[in-house]
């Protein structure tokens, strides 16, 4: 795993570790600024799941933004601040902390956030239901647009909190008693 790239600050092209924690001040290979960088150890540290919030052990460690006393396991790529394993919020591929994530979803900067999900099984039971109440003949439109909902969309995300499948399995229910009623009334009046 590669550390976080690093900038110059005078062009902005990536600094190879190699002068990263020398004593002296090194040139960037692309505009020959000197700079001297520090970086703790967490920077190079390989990301993987950690195992609760461990203290930190020596003063080359670096530590938690967040929580003074945690071990960091890994750099913020919106930020740079060191994170421990309880505030790394691993998004997308991506290590971030709460405010950057945060940020992102007042932004709208984190395209991946997703703040509102349609419950189809809620939508496919109204559109079975309330025709039944306002007027019986709608049904005959509205039966199999519910059964195309229900089915369609039976394999999508529900809401954060558990939830049955009983709604769609009530929409299905009722959209096929319903077509069933109307094929008998069609079959009537022909016959």
């Amino acid at each position: 795993m590669s550390p976080v790239p690093i900038s110059c600050t005078r062009c902005g092209s990536p600094l190879p570790a190699g002068i990263f924690n020398t004593e002296n001040a090194e040139d960037c290979p692309s505009c020959g600024a000197r700079t001297r960088i520090d970086v703790f150890p967490a920077l190079f540290r390989g990301i993987g799941p950690a195992p609760a919030a461990q203290g930190v052990s020596g003063e080359m460690e670096a530590s938690c933004f967040f929580h003074e006393g945690k071990k960091a396991v890994v750099p913020c790529e919106g930020c740079g601040r060191f994170l421990c394993s309880l505030c790394d919020i691993d998004f997308d591929g991506r290590h971030l902390c709460p405010h950057c994530v945060e940020v992102g979803k007042t932004k709208g900067t984190l395209a991946n956030i997703e703040t509102q999900r349609v419950l189809y099984d809620n939508v496919a039971l109204f559109i079975a239901v309330v025709p039944l109440l306002a007027c019986y003949f709608f049904t005959f439109v509205t039966a199999p647009i519910a059964l195309y909902v229900a089915i369609r969309y039976w394999n999508a995300p529900s809401s954060i909190i558990a939830r049955t499948k009983a709604r769609a399995v009530a929409a299905i229910a009722l959209a096929c008693l319903q077509i069933v009623v109307w094929g008998m009334i069609l079959v009537r009046a022909v016959a």
